[in-house]
């Protein structure tokens, strides 16, 4: 299992985080300071970081340099309220993975982990590495970008596959479709949101045939891949 160490001083946003990743699989440790995550930091073993920038004691930019001392490798994404690009800069020169500013969605954030987890070839048990999703009657094999169906297979193409994925991973929840477009399509412009709506428009041709899952679109939020049992 990933351990994830947040250090956040917003009791509510901490607590929230903590939640989230629990329950999308993660083992986490919440600190509520920058002093008490580097305590923390040092007397236990992490996969990954994700510090809030502004913090009591110790900042997040003081705790990451610190952080970094131990260990150049282990990601970490600063948290922020400030869209400052000067905080940006001083994130990346750091050694951030990645910079999210606040409010951001919970989902956009689990998926920037997973990317960065894929991406630096960290131990990959989080909840992506599975790759076989068993939909009534369909199997959909990620690593083959296969649809298995009892009327015919579909080769899926790339977008497509990484839709379904991220759909399954997600199942009976909101997928947000902006960190779905910054996760497949690079950007959420509104030319790519017109690709996306598309997609799922095939996806959903092809799951037509299975009468207990459906695509469902949730006004102003994304899509829910929903299986009735």
């Amino acid at each position: 299992m990933i351990k994830i160490l947040v250090v956040e001083d917003d009791p509510n946003l901490g607590q929230i985080l903590n939640e989230y990743l629990q329950l999308k699989g993660y083992d986490t440790t919440l600190c509520t300071d920058g002093e008490a995550g580097f305590e923390r930091f040092k007397n236990e073993s992490f996969d990954f970081c994700i510090l809030d920038v502004m913090m009591p004691k110790k900042d997040g930019f003081t705790l990451a340099t610190e952080i970094r001392a131990m260990d150049k490798e282990i990601p970490i994404i600063f948290l922020t309220a400030k869209s400052m690009k000067e905080d940006t800069i001083a994130g990346l020169k750091i050694g951030a993975d990645d910079y999210l500013t606040k409010p951001f969605s919970m989902e956009e954030l689990i998926l920037r982990i997973q990317a960065i987890l894929k991406r630096t070839g960290t131990k990959s048990d989080q909840p992506s590495a599975v790759n076989k999703f068993e939909l009534g009657e369909l199997t959909f094999h990620y690593d083959k970008s296969l649809l298995e169906r009892p009327s015919g297979d579909v080769k899926l193409t790339s977008r497509e596959n990484e839709l379904l994925k991220m759909l399954c991973d997600n199942l009976n929840q909101t997928l947000d479709r902006t960190a779905a477009l910054n996760a497949i399509w690079k950007d959420d412009s509104y030319f790519n949101a017109r690709s996306m709506d598309v997609y799922i428009a095939k996806l959903r041709k092809y799951l037509k045939e299975e009468e207990q899952v459906h695509i469902l679109t949730v006004h102003g939020q994304g899509f829910k891949l929903v299986k009735v049992e």
